[in-house]
């Protein structure tokens, strides 16, 4: 082969190399979208249909299995400051999680606080299936635990105070609002501004959800990795019967 040749095949094959690894830049010039209507005019294919009978069949079941029963209707609108359906979810949610945080800090939650918003349903009276908890909270929310300073309680009593709402309360909080002043008792004994208060919500609300941002940056903050929905479910497949009342747990004189 001619040398000049051999140079010429040399000199192309690198050229050709270099081409061939350049990077292409790609510029978007233009969107399109098309709105594809997902309604009754669409068919179903038998095929798929087939695949997933057995799944939804389940699922169906699943969610109308019998968990309770509540001889009452349960709601968040028949009292003023507190509602059955409130006192039954915090009273709830306190006896599932203080197990565990014990187990976690060998210590007890001193109170259950949540928002009166989080209540999406009501539980109509006779029974009570999964359907009802998932109706009540449709949301990922997981308990968490948090270490508040006498001056975020002060800002959790206000926002009580201010808001004239019956968001959900446990029954270790006695709360009564006069004219001018209000007493507080946390498990029997009067509010002490001084210590510090283990108290139980979610992490949407520990974020600063429905604007409780006393519960942002706390001394302490402890996920006890459950969700509330799960919690919800677990309490009523461990009673036969759902027991709620007014019982004055935050009023005004």
């Amino acid at each position: 082969m001619p040398t000049i040749f051999k140079r010429f095949l040399v000199a192309f094959l690198i050229l050709f190399s270099i081409y061939a690894c350049k990077k292409e830049k790609y510029v978007l010039t233009k969107v399109e979208a098309n709105i594809l209507a997902i309604d009754s005019t669409l068919e179903s294919k038998p095929e798929i249909t087939k695949v997933i009978a057995p799944y939804k069949e389940k699922m169906i079941k699943e969610i109308n299995t019998v968990i309770s029963y509540t001889p009452k209707n349960l709601t968040r609108y028949d009292g003023q400051l507190e509602s059955s359906l409130g006192n039954l979810i915090a009273d709830l949610s306190y006896q599932v999680a203080n197990p565990i945080f014990q187990k976690q800090k060998g210590k007890d939650i001193d109170f259950a606080m949540f928002n009166y918003g989080g209540i999406r349903a009501s539980i109509n009276k006779g029974n009570v299936t999964n359907k009802h908890a998932f109706e009540l909270m449709p949301f990922e929310n997981l308990y968490v635990v948090v270490k508040l300073s006498g001056e975020k309680m002060e800002a959790l009593i206000q926002y009580l105070i201010d808001g004239n709402t019956a968001h959900p309360l446990s029954k270790h909080v006695n709360l009564t609002l006069s004219k001018n002043s209000y007493s507080l008792l946390i498990n029997g004994e009067k509010f002490n501004k001084n210590k510090t208060y283990f108290v139980l919500t979610t992490d949407y609300l520990q974020s600063g959800g429905d604007k409780m941002n006393f519960f942002k940056n706390p001394l302490q903050r402890i996920s006890l990795e459950y969700k509330m929905r799960d919690g919800i479910v677990d309490y009523f497949k461990s009673v036969d019967t759902l027991k709620s009342k007014l019982d004055g747990r935050f009023k005004k004189q």
